[in-house]
Parts: C-alpha cells; structure tokens; sequence
C-alpha cells in the first residue's frame, strides 16, 4: 500500500474509478448494522466494530501506473460482503470504504 499526495495520488484516484466501474450496483447509499449507520469513507475498523466479521472477505494488490503505464507502486483493495436479506458488498481502498454495492 503506498500513501501519497500530488500527481500520484490523482492516478491513484483514476485507479480506484476504474475498478468501481461496472460494479454490481453501486448505489452507495448508507446501510444499517444493528443501531449504527454505515456509510462511504469509513474505515475498516469501523466497519469491524459496528458490523463484526463480514460473511466473506477477499484482498487484491493492484498496480498503480501513471498516464505513460510506468508502475508506481500497488495499492490494497478490500472487498467484504456482509450477506442478509440485504447483501452488501463494501469496496475499502487504502482502509476507507469506497463503495457500498447491493447484490
């Protein structure tokens, strides 16, 4: 995982819009565990303390590369589902929820 600022920062951005397209209905509306609201920008602990252990959990690396496809550094994608009548499948990238799907 790298922590960046600048011109490195926004591929990562570009980075993250690309893996969310075409996501399984991203409406990213808040949901409820239990009493607590859980809503994008959060971060995984977070999530952990008021929703517990997700139903599943998967962690991809992926490279980050700049404009002339130069590889920067990689980043860490989370994907969570938590399944129910209701199932979610939050998207945290670099620890803080990006996108909150329903299947």
């Amino acid at each position: 995982m790298i922590r960046t600022r600048g011109p490195i920062r926004g591929a990562l951005l570009v980075v993250a819009a690309q893996l969310l397209v075409g996501a399984a209905s991203a409406d990213n509306r808040p949901f409820h565990c239990g009493s607590k609201i859980i809503y994008v920008g959060m971060t995984r602990a977070d999530v952990f303390q008021y929703c517990g252990a997700p139903t599943s959990e998967s962690t991809e690396l992926r490279e980050v590369r700049s404009d002339k496809n130069q590889v920067l550094g990689t980043t860490e994608i989370n994907r969570w589902i938590y399944e129910s009548y209701n199932t979610r499948v939050l998207v945290f990238l670099d620890d803080k929820l990006q996108t909150i799907e329903r299947l």
